[in-house]
């Protein structure tokens, strides 16, 4: 049984990795700015790139490093690849806007990449592993921590920036992140409480985890398409101020949250097949109306933008932990490998809009083309959510 201390720093470890998540995002008029950074949408969009490729190999490499290693010490590796991550990005407010600005950038999300790989799939085991008796309410819970984080970081961004130091944030989350690195590391987080099995026979890859896999594929592209060109969608094309596109951004991860503990609250009532199937239709009505947001109207767009963090609040989380359910076989690896596809999806969308949008394409019309990937995602769950319930009736 874990203790209240074990939680504790699990779950806060979960909202301190929301805000290093948004960070780069938050800040992205900063980026884009031609009196700060100076990047063109490309160079934006493809920054991202190395955080997706550690990402990725940092989650399909995390069970087997739990393994070797133990789940504790893989999470403090995690966390001070994010303390690097946010020491580095720091750093390059020292030779902002010049060539060398760049590079160091690619490094810090290629940190913040590896960060994020090693933790979350390590916390949501943990969350998993400790409340076994309610799993999926412990998953949404923790990743609604986790959106509160990203749902902080550009409030943050907006309150240093009106202070003259936009660098604030990152400062704060080291500081952070280094008391939960020595509260960590004092505490025992067993890698029997975490549910860490012996390594067992293989038995290769359960054809239903590709479900599960292109779900979180598309999950990413959509919920990037929010989270990271928001703010430049409100601004380019609906006439938003700075300010007004902060605001979106921190109406889409607030409603994140609110989803995710609204629908953990609402687990002994309301089914998860039914949360599961009935959210990307919303989504799907959110694209549309992104894609119809009248110039002049920026407080619309901060409504539809909450909107969509609505819709994917509770998605995530819940493939991780309907996925742990249903692929026994494999149920250790689950997060991790939701979590590497989850990252393709967002590198699509991260650094693929960029070069998009450079070439003419206009962002409403990228979310109209995403509002079929949203349709496609909700085709996708009600056969995962249908499967579900055939493992859980033969059970």
């Amino acid at each position: 049984m874990a203790s209240a201390a074990e939680n504790r720093v699990v779950n806060l470890a979960g909202l301190v990795q929301g805000i290093t998540l948004v960070t780069f995002p938050a800040a992205s008029t900063i980026f884009l700015d031609p009196s700060a950074y100076d990047l063109s949408n490309t160079q934006y969009g493809a920054m991202f790139l190395p955080q997706v490729v550690t990402a990725i190999s940092a989650s399909l490499l995390g069970s087997r490093l739990a393994r070797a290693l133990s789940p504790k010490r893989v999470l403090l590796l995690g966390l001070a690849a994010n303390i690097a991550a946010m020491l580095i990005l720091v750093f390059t407010t020292l030779v902002e806007g010049e060539l060398a600005a760049y590079p160091l950038l690619l490094l810090a999300t290629a940190f913040l990449g590896a960060s994020f790989g090693l933790t979350v799939p390590i916390l949501n085991t943990y969350v998993a592993a400790f409340q076994p008796d309610r799993a999926d309410r412990a998953v949404l819970t923790l990743n609604a921590l986790l959106g509160l984080g990203t749902a902080l970081a550009p409030v943050f961004v907006a309150v240093f920036v009106g202070l003259g130091f936009w660098w604030g944030l990152p400062i704060l989350s080291t500081v952070l992140l280094v008391m939960l690195l020595f509260a960590a590391a004092r505490l025992p987080l067993h890698a029997e409480s975490a549910g860490t099995a012996p390594a067992t026979p293989r038995t290769g890859v359960p054809p239903r985890f590709w479900l599960f896999a292109a779900f979180a594929v598309m999950y990413g592209i959509c919920e990037t398409m929010n989270g990271n060109w928001s703010q430049s969608d409100l601004t380019s094309s609906v006439g938003a101020s700075t300010t007004q596109a902060a605001l979106a951004l921190t109406a889409f991860w607030a409603m994140v949250t609110v989803g995710r503990l609204l629908f953990a609250a609402l687990t002994r009532w309301l089914p998860t097949r039914m949360v599961y199937r009935l959210l990307p239709v919303l989504l799907v009505v959110t694209f549309v109306l992104t894609a119809m947001l009248p110039e002049g109207a920026p407080w619309l767009g901060v409504a539809v933008f909450g909107l969509a963090g609505l819709g994917c609040s509770a998605l995530l989380p819940l493939t991780i932990s309907l996925g742990q359910g249903d692929l026994t076989t494999m149920s250790t690896a689950v997060a991790g490998g939701v979590i590497a596809f989850y990252q393709v999806g967002y590198g699509i969308a991260a650094f693929g809009v960029g070069p998009l949008v450079d070439q003419g394409v206009s962002l409403p019309d990228l979310y109209r083309w995403t509002a079929v990937v949203a349709a496609g995602m909700a085709v996708l769950a009600f056969v995962i959510a249908h499967a579900r319930s055939a493992v859980t009736t033969k059970g």
